[in-house]
């Protein structure tokens, strides 16, 4: 039994000594080929992305060995330093047999920064931060772009400065493309813009004075950068609303054109109350104009002809304070 167990153990262990033995020699015979150039991005620079292995292994290690240049600037790697920031990261023997270039020089990874590139990245830009809810935002550049080379990588971009009424038909946006915190370059473009919505239009000839609850009225697709003055809180079941003037058919309605029902109408005579403590006088006045409820409105006392000014309480009483 004794004897059994030694030829097992001394079997075993010549296994393990021939395979460790095999693994050296395929490791020795792996020619580790440098390239003349490589390119990375800003995560760093790796091993594999700098050789080519021959033999055994085909695949260089992912080992960490530098950081990455910065955008549009280069670094080169002889033989021996890369040799020597491998072994410093790695417990194993590497570039043990050399061919190919006597250094490698290293830049970021680019690519062409397109018309649709930009206008992706500055459109999602100014929906959120200028046109938020008012509608979708379409951006047109009215000039050639001269297409960069940028980091082939996640970008952001941040708009610089802009008009003081934010987006318009057509103005000019400066913005910045950063490479998480690496400043890429700054650049200013002119754009021609649409904020899309849908907004209300007479779908036939509307009357003055009519209710907007009951109006007939659809809904249509319009820029509202071209129509900034369309009513926009529309459709509603706000009993109060009327329309201020009629609107032809195709005609959109605007802020203009829609008010709360007055309470009480000009040319109107409603009682005006005085009220000084506890004395109170009361006297029927005309009313010069119309007059929503809390408003202050003109009235004339149709004796004296005096206007004087009253707060309006119903649909038949304003009060005067003295």
């Amino acid at each position: 039994m004794m004897n059994f167990l030694k030829k097992t153990f001394f079997s075993m262990l010549t296994l393990l000594l021939t395979g460790w033995v095999t693994r050296a020699i395929a490791a020795e015979s792996d020619l580790w080929k440098l390239l003349p150039q490589a390119q990375v991005d800003s995560s760093g620079v790796f091993l594999d992305e700098l050789v080519s292995v021959s033999g055994t292994n085909q695949i260089a290690p992912h080992i960490r060995l530098a950081p990455a240049p910065r955008f549009g600037q280069t670094v080169s790697f002889s033989r021996n330093a890369l040799a020597g920031l491998a072994q410093v990261r790695t417990n194993a023997p590497l570039l043990t047999n050399w061919t190919g270039a006597a250094e490698v020089r290293v830049s970021r990874r680019l690519r062409t920064f397109e018309d649709s590139d930009l206008i992706e990245l500055l459109t999602a830009v100014l929906q959120k931060e200028y046109v938020k809810n008012q509608g979708e935002l379409e951006l047109h550049l009215t000039r050639p772009w001269v297409k960069p080379q940028v980091p082939d990588e996640v970008l952001t971009l941040k708009v610089g400065e802009m008009p003081a009424r934010g987006v318009s038909p057509n103005f000019v946006a400066a913005f910045e493309l950063w490479d998480g915190k690496e400043r890429i370059g700054n650049w200013q473009v002119p754009i021609q813009a649409a904020v899309w919505r849908d907004i209300p239009v007479a779908h036939s000839t509307l009357q003055r004075g009519e209710a907007l609850k009951d109006a007939d009225i659809t809904m249509e697709r319009s820029d509202v950068l071209v129509q900034r003055d369309a009513f926009m809180n529309f459709p509603t079941t706000d009993e109060s609303l009327e329309l201020t003037e009629s609107i032809s058919e195709g005609h959109p309605v605007l802020n203009r054109s829609v008010r709360i029902r007055p309470t009480i109408l000009r040319g109107q005579m409603v009682d005006a109350v005085f009220q000084d403590g506890s004395l109170g006088i009361s006297l029927v006045v005309e009313t010069l104009e119309d007059g929503v409820l809390g408003q202050t409105v003109r009235v004339r006392n149709p004796k004296t002809r005096r206007e004087i000014h009253g707060k309006v309480e119903n649909e038949k009483t304003i009060r005067i304070n003295l």
